[in-house]
């Protein structure tokens, strides 16, 4: 397996809806001025946080358990902005649907973007034949 180019990328979200909606080119900037970059880059391509979160709370001291989470621990928020209370982390989505083919494994990472302003973004690895939006973690 390689890592597949910007060419690839474009091919695949064009014919087999690999990503969607897609961006062919890297936009950094929108009729509302300076943007975080998104699209697609020389290798890989950069996706958009939708604008629905779910805020961690801890005000019921609630344990977070992975397999039973405990809704009351969590604020829904919409809005362009979000920010993150201190000890905490938010929950979003990607703008993009993914459908990945058989033979690919896709490796998300946070963008340098946010890392220096000190904010760590976890996702999961897409695994070949997975479909959907990509959850995001951001802390």
């Amino acid at each position: 397996m390689s890592i597949k180019s910007d060419h690839w990328i474009r091919r695949m979200s064009r014919d087999q809806g690999m990503i969607e909606p897609f961006e062919y080119d890297q936009v950094r900037e929108t009729e509302k001025g300076r943007v975080i970059s998104y699209g697609t880059s020389s290798y890989g391509y950069d996706v958009r946080c939708s604008n629905e979160f779910k805020i961690f709370t801890n005000v019921h001291s609630a344990t977070v358990d992975p397999k039973n989470f405990d809704e009351n621990s969590f604020v829904n928020y919409t809005g362009d902005v979000c920010i993150i209370p201190p000890n905490s982390f938010a929950l979003a989505r990607t703008v993009e649907y993914f459908r990945i083919p058989r033979s690919v494994l896709t490796i998300c990472l946070g963008k340098s973007t946010y890392a220096r302003c000190g904010i760590i973004v976890n996702v999961t690895p897409l695994e070949p034949e997975w479909e959907g939006h990509v959850t995001l973690e951001f802390s």
